[in-house]
């Protein structure tokens, strides 16, 4: 989902920095909350592990160029379910960073609409899981179709975010919108597999439960609230 160069200019790229510092100031509200309810090492190392997750989706994972920006395997909701909502957006925050810094510096420029692109669909899946997960329900104990919502929201969020700024930047124009289009239906492949990668790693979780009150896991992943 990375935002190609040159797609939004110079002249309107101060919305990006906007948007960034508002999902910014969010991600360190929900940080702060947190550090309170876990302790400041619990969000750290799970950030950490967050943050290596991104940087290897990113670099490793395949990828590759469609329409207007690049279709990644980001598993946004896998995140979320396995190290809490701040720990994940922190991670896809520094682990985008990380990739900028070190491995693609054309793209630090648009940094501020990649991340916007990443973080508010996160938190717009937070609100659906509260939405759609009943309280007394851990998360290992997730069905398809829960998983399933939780991916749509996500990777929808990606998509409407990627046309967004093509718009703002180039325009309606027929090419523009091709593009757009055909990045949207290469994305369809993604909500598809992010489901069953959700559940496969549930279902390890759950085997695993020795990792319950681990501190590098989400409380909720074993817990019920």
């Amino acid at each position: 989902m990375h935002i190609e160069p040159g797609l939004v200019d110079g002249g309107k790229i101060w919305l990006s920095y906007v948007t960034a510092a508002g999902v910014g100031g969010y991600g360190l509200k929900l940080a702060y909350e947190a550090a309170r309810e876990r302790g400041l090492v619990s969000l750290a190392s799970r950030s950490a592990a967050a943050t290596a997750l991104v940087f290897s989706f990113f670099e490793v994972l395949p990828h590759y160029p469609v329409g207007v920006s690049e279709v990644h395997l980001i598993l946004g909701s896998t995140l979320f379910l396995i190290f809490g909502m701040a720990p994940a957006a922190i991670g896809l925050a520094f682990g985008l960073l990380i990739q900028g810094l070190f491995f693609a510096p054309f793209d630090l420029p648009q940094y501020g609409m990649n991340i916007t692109t990443l973080l508010v669909p996160l938190f717009g899946l937070g609100m659906v899981a509260r939405r759609t997960i009943a309280p007394n329900t851990p998360y290992v104990e997730l069905k398809y179709g829960q998983a399933l919502a939780l991916s749509t929201t996500y990777q929808a969020g990606i998509v409407a975010w990627v046309a967004f700024w093509a718009v703002y930047g180039q325009g309606f124009t027929v090419d523009n919108i091709a593009s757009v289009a055909s990045f949207s239906g290469a994305y369809l492949l993604v909500i598809l597999v992010e489901p069953l990668v959700d559940l496969a790693v549930l279902a390890a979780a759950k085997a695993l439960h020795a990792l319950k009150g681990n501190m590098l896991i989400e409380k909720r992943l074993y817990e019920a609230v």
